[in-house]
């Protein structure tokens, strides 16, 4: 500062009291710090002017607080939170910007206004409550409710309301912070939800397993073991492919190849006809398992114990959602109709009921034919 317009020299020069200017002072040790000068002129008894009289007020704390309090007010203004004042009876005294894009209120609109317009009837008993509990000194943190914005829409919102209080402690109104958790509350939901989902699924899934387990004899333990891996195998392939579309359905050509793979895959099959179809869960599961059946009596009996064997299969949709499926064997060993009808044989019988379908086979020498009529 030029050293004839500071303070103390603007009162002798002027001869007149300078109230309020504000300086910075160094110390001898280089610090620096804010004073406000009240310098005032100084007069003998004559009334002579004789010089001045200066008081300097160190204002390092004042503008601290006046620091820390616009910076509060910035983080206030340009908070995503809505946050809002009010006094004792629930007007709203302060309204930032926040609060104008959740609620959608302008703050010249609401400001003076009861807080109850942002809240639905059926929860203006809380306005009471909370307004009690703050005159008793109480915060209350994260309380979950709903609010209604200016257009009519109701929000998620998680509140904490905090006591107000005046420069002798006095509790006068209550700020209030609201977050929208609109988002949050659906993904709760979704995740409700798919928990409810999987639940079932896996219900539904150890069902089948038992189901498997219950259908599943033979004549030794290796054997049980065997044919018990292979169903619940079976389960395992129509439930990844369910997984992979996340349970929007599973593709029936996939699932074919995938039931004919440890047999060797398409190489097996002489045909393989059919418009793209996608298998709902039980649809999916029961197809799998009366594949995986057909596969084992092949393999064992058919036309996938010889080298020179395959399958063709072929399917198409009658009317609804009734799927017509055929499975054929050529080029075999010649095939002699069973004397009793074996597990594989009661299991398939078995899914088609559940499916509201019947199934028929057709021993003839040059290779099995199985036609699957069931609801998809």
């Amino acid at each position: 500062m030029p050293h004839d317009t500071c303070p103390m020299a603007v009162c002798l020069k002027e001869r007149r009291p300078v109230r309020g200017s504000q300086a910075v002072a160094e110390r001898p040790d280089g610090t620096r710090v804010p004073f406000m000068a009240f310098p005032t002129p100084l007069h003998d008894a004559a009334g002579t002017f004789v010089g001045a009289v200066n008081m300097l007020i160190d204002i390092s704390e004042r503008n601290r607080a006046e620091l820390a309090s616009r910076r509060i007010a910035s983080i206030v203004e340009n908070s995503d939170d809505a946050i809002i004042s009010k006094d004792l009876n629930g007007v709203i005294a302060t309204w930032n910007r926040g609060a104008e894009r959740l609620f959608g209120y302008l703050e010249q609109e609401v400001v003076g206004k009861p807080i109850t317009i942002l809240i639905p009837e059926e929860h203006h008993d809380e306005e009471t409550r909370i307004l009690e509990r703050i005159r008793r000194g109480e915060r209350i943190d994260h309380y979950e409710t709903m609010r209604r914005r200016k257009d009519g829409s109701m929000v998620f919102v998680s509140l904490t309301v905090s006591p107000v209080v005046d420069e002798s402690g006095t509790i006068v109104g209550a700020s209030k912070i609201a977050r929208d958790i609109t988002e949050q509350k659906r993904r709760e939901e979704q995740i409700t939800l798919l928990a409810r989902e999987a639940d079932h699924r896996t219900k539904n899934l150890l069902a089948l397993a038992q189901a498997a387990v219950h259908l599943t004899n033979g004549e030794s333990a290796a054997e049980l073991k065997t044919a018990l891996e292979g169903r619940l195998r079976a389960l395992a392939n129509a439930h990844a492919l369910l997984a992979q579309s996340r349970w929007s359905g599973a593709d029936l050509r996939h699932l074919i190849i995938e039931e004919l793979s440890p047999y060797g895959g398409q190489n097996v099959l002489s045909r393989i006809e059919g418009s793209d179809i996608m298998l709902d869960q039980a649809s999916a599961q029961a197809m799998a398992l009366a594949l995986h059946e057909l596969a084992t009596n092949a393999a064992k009996y058919g036309a996938l114990s010889v080298p020179t064997g395959s399958v063709g299969i072929e399917w198409r949709m009658l009317h609804g959602k009734r799927l017509s499926f055929c499975w054929t064997e050529t080029d075999g060993p010649p095939v002699k109709p069973p004397s009793h009808a074996g597990f594989g044989t009661r299991v398939m019988r078995r899914i088609c009921e559940q499916l509201n379908g019947e199934i028929n086979f057709d021993w003839r020498e040059a290779g099995l034919i199985c036609n699957i009529t069931v609801d998809v």
